[in-house]
């Protein structure tokens, strides 16, 4: 699905999901046929208002016990569901205002504290609810498209990522009965205030009807990359699993 590329797309920070990219490289999104994978919806259990996709997201975003023991909140711990971040020419990500195909996007933090020689493992989970399928597509797309235009990205003052590899997510995952097109980054992640690093960074995305739902990992000093996959791919998938409940027919 997706060659190797050198960063990260989409939302590395964790604060909501990706917006439009504006540069040299273009992306289109998947030609996923509708009737292909995913989730079998009842369209009226689909979100038409912003309510209604606000209520939904408070039903599948993650909470620290989707991670596993030891994870707790962050605080912000929830981020304003009136803003999300978009990647600048300059390749460092910003606060703005969604874009008109968004009904409502929130983004949770959360933290493995620092203990037994090992520093604060940062985690995060976002779910985004578009008003069209194609719009989710596109978030798809544009989020390949960033990765292949910033080879380092700036999170904030002192935080980066870089040295990415992405790739599809495969069945072993967990995820191909519940989505329709995936996306998982791997990579560097430094920060000044945890010691400059690097240290591993993992960023798990998925699509599915109009919704997207994503988990980032970022290391500290002690943490292996396996160990952070752990915990982001349990997230991942069990938001996958509640969106499939929240939206699926009933029998």
């Amino acid at each position: 699905m997706l060659a190797a590329c050198s960063s990260s797309g989409g939302s590395p920070g964790g604060e909501g999901t990706s917006a439009s990219a504006t540069g040299g490289v273009s992306a289109e999104p998947s030609s996923t046929p509708e009737d292909s994978g995913g989730i079998d919806a009842d369209p009226a259990r689909l979100p038409a208002t912003r309510k209604e996709a606000l209520d939904l997201i408070g039903r599948v975003i993650a909470e620290p016990s989707t991670f596993g023991p030891g994870v707790v909140k962050r605080s912000p711990y929830e981020s304003d569901p009136a803003t999300w971040p978009v990647l600048g020419t300059d390749c460092v990500w910003r606060q703005e205002k969604p874009v008109s195909s968004v009904l409502a996007t929130v983004s949770r933090s959360f933290e493995v504290p620092a203990a037994g020689g090992k520093g604060p493992m940062r985690l995060s989970a976002v779910v985004t609810v578009h008003r069209t399928r194609d719009d989710a597509r596109w978030e798809m797309a544009e989020s390949v498209e960033e990765t292949m235009r910033c080879p380092t990205q700036q999170l904030r003052q002192g935080e980066l990522i870089g040295s990415m590899i992405a790739s599809s997510l495969g069945q072993e995952k967990g995820v191909m009965d519940s989505a329709e097109d995936f996306l998982l980054e791997s990579g560097e992640y430094q920060n000044a205030e945890l010691g400059g690093g690097p240290y591993p960074y993992s960023w798990y995305l998925s699509q599915s009807l109009q919704f997207t739902v994503a988990v980032t990992g970022k290391g500290a000093k002690g943490w292996s990359a396996e160990e952070i996959d752990v915990l982001a791919n349990q997230a991942h998938a069990t938001m996958l699993l509640r969106l499939g409940s929240a939206v699926e027919k009933q029998s």
